[in-house]
């Protein structure tokens, strides 16, 4: 292997790393603005998550908005556990 071939080499993993790095701040700038802008675009969707709360590792509370009316949803192990109907306001 002469210089010529380490060169190439060294100049290629240098540019690998590079674009690599690159991408890594460009996603960490612009990557919470893009889901936000995703999520603009999206308002003819029916069902969406208000909010999420959990409760130890197994359970978890889940509002849901689906048309209007909000179900506060008790997931655990996999099932659902309870399941309460309220409208939104």
């Amino acid at each position: 292997m002469d210089f010529a071939d380490f060169a190439k080499a060294a100049f290629a993993l240098a540019l690998t790393l590079g674009l690599i790095g690159l991408a890594a701040v460009a996603l960490r700038k612009y990557g919470p603005d893009a889901m936000a802008r995703m999520a603009i675009q999206r308002k003819d969707r029916r069902l969406r998550v208000v909010e999420s709360l959990v409760l130890d590792p197994t359970r978890r509370l889940v509002l849901v908005d689906c048309d209007g009316v909000e179900r506060l949803i008790l997931l655990g192990e996999g099932q659902l556990l309870a399941d309460t109907k309220r409208k939104a306001s």
